[in-house]
């Protein structure tokens, strides 16, 4: 039995180097595909380095299948140089997933930092250039570069790697609550710590210890199974458990997005509140004192009902005072950047950017100016657009146009994104704020939308209070 497993691992050794450097293909360009930009996790800055690794790794295992077609077709120092590109191509790779467990301990050992590059400068300074220029006979220097880079590189990187995961897990991970993410993640760092010993320790065979007892025929040997078997089997397990992590970008954005509808909902409902008390309890309590004033005119000074009605329009106004600070701490203040920069912050939010392609185009007078209370229901109106566009519709692109002509101001938000059935008095909360504030604007707000042709809001207000 163990004899036909060796023979057929020995028949089908290409395909086997085949899907091995495609696993390790499949999970860096899966990681170097993410849109992570705007991601305030560690983990995000750290991710680029492992895609680095498993491309180039992948590239470096598809060398040993391409390497001996090509012998047949050109000299031998053709392929000589060939095998020294796929030698540096093994330490390069190891070098990336080095880098890849330095930068996830940044924050906690900063000065690791340069280590990988130490390593690999001395890897190459040792093994590189002096067999390149020196050694006659091309093996001699081809083996023990690539062993050593395994041993130098690739084992203590692929350790640090598989620490600085749990490490990421536990210190950023694990307090959102995010416990199937995290779970995940500490699958692929004990995935990353065995590819650590399968990839760094079990080498080809050499003349010096532990590589003359530790190596890739041993194990054959041992097991009948080659090493690249199970390198694939853990690179799959990291592939799988990495992509699904990644997940954990798309819920960042999302809970920021839920943030800003948060924001954007309780600003509203603090306008509705403030609106509510100065149209109905303050308006309330001023006719009240006013009937209060008009009967203390008709009651002499020195009197208990004169001196109990000074009390109670006292008491009257002192309500009315207070009733108008609550007003104003309702109320968002206003804001305090001009109109053009504005919307220039809004539509470059990295929260929104992340998640589409926003595109401004302004055509308005110079200089162009809103006061400042109209200017923060513009953008409040614009904010609620866009995250409409970013969360529910799912866009990818969105073009805001301001205009200004003939004393009109006009603000147009299209998107490319689901739509829906409009309706001209639309029950959302927040298209009812968006209504709200274009009354108070003294304008009208229009939007169109159909199922699949994504939805346009448009603004027009005067350009000046009335």
């Amino acid at each position: 039995m163990i004899d036909l497993l060796r023979q057929f691992f020995e028949l089908n050794a290409t395909l086997v180097l085949f899907v091995y450097g495609q696993v390790f293909f499949v999970l860096g360009l899966a990681i170097a595909l993410q849109s992570r930009r705007h991601s305030r996790l560690e983990l995000a800055r750290s991710l680029g380095w492992l895609a680095a690794f498993g491309i180039t790794h992948g590239l470096h295992e598809w060398a040993l299948i391409f390497i001996p077609i090509q012998a047949a077709y050109v000299n031998d120092a053709v392929i000589s140089l060939l095998q020294a590109l796929q030698a540096i191509l093994l330490a390069l790779s190891f070098g990336f997933l080095f880098q890849f467990g330095v930068e996830l301990f940044r924050e906690r050992w900063p000065r690791l930092i340069v280590l990988p590059l130490v390593v690999m400068v001395g890897w190459g300074l040792w093994f590189i250039m002096p067999g390149l220029a020196l050694s006659g006979e091309f093996e001699t220097w081809h083996r023990p570069a690539s062993i050593w880079a395994r041993y130098l590189i690739g084992f203590p990187g692929g350790l640090l790697a598989a620490f600085g995961l749990r490490y990421q897990a536990e210190q950023h991970i694990k307090p959102l609550n995010l416990t199937h993410i995290y779970r995940t993640l500490r699958v692929a760092g004990l995935a990353l710590g065995a590819y650590a010993i399968l990839g760094g320790l079990i080498v080809p065979a050499g003349d010096f210890f532990p590589a003359n007892w530790l190596n890739d025929a041993r194990l054959v040997n041992w097991l009948a199974i080659p090493a690249p078997v199970f390198r694939s089997l853990t690179g799959l397990v990291m592939a799988i458990t990495i992509i699904r992590a990644l997940e954990v970008f798309d819920l960042e954005i999302d809970r920021l997005i839920e943030q800003m509808e948060s924001e954007n909902s309780l600003m509203a409902e603090r306008e509705r509140i403030g609106r509510e008390l100065h149209d109905g309890a303050i308006q309330q309590v001023y006719t009240a004192g006013l009937i209060v004033e008009s009967a203390r005119r008709k009651v002499a000074d020195d009197t208990v009902v004169g001196q109990r009605l000074d009390r109670a329009m006292t008491a009257v106004n002192e309500a009315i005072a207070s009733l108008r600070a609550y007003m104003g701490n309702l109320r968002a203040q206003p804001t305090t950047v001009s109109l053009v920069d504005g919307l220039r912050q809004q539509t470059a939010d990295p929260r929104l950017t992340a998640l589409m392609e926003v595109e401004l185009t302004l055509d308005l007078p110079k200089p162009a100016s809103l006061n400042p209370l109209r200017t923060t229901h513009v953008l409040v109106i614009l904010n609620e657009a866009l995250a409409n566009a970013a969360r529910h519709a799912q866009a990818h692109r969105v073009q805001v146009r301001a205009t200004q002509a003939k004393g009109q101001f006009e603000l147009t938000i299209a998107d490319d994104g689901r739509g829906f059935i409009s309706e001209p008095n639309g029950s959302g909360y927040g298209l009812r704020n968006m209504r709200d504030r274009a009354r108070l604007l003294g304008g009208e707000l229009t939007i169109t939308s159909e199922p699949g042709q994504g939805t346009q809001v448009t603004l027009l207000t005067p350009w000046e209070d009335n």
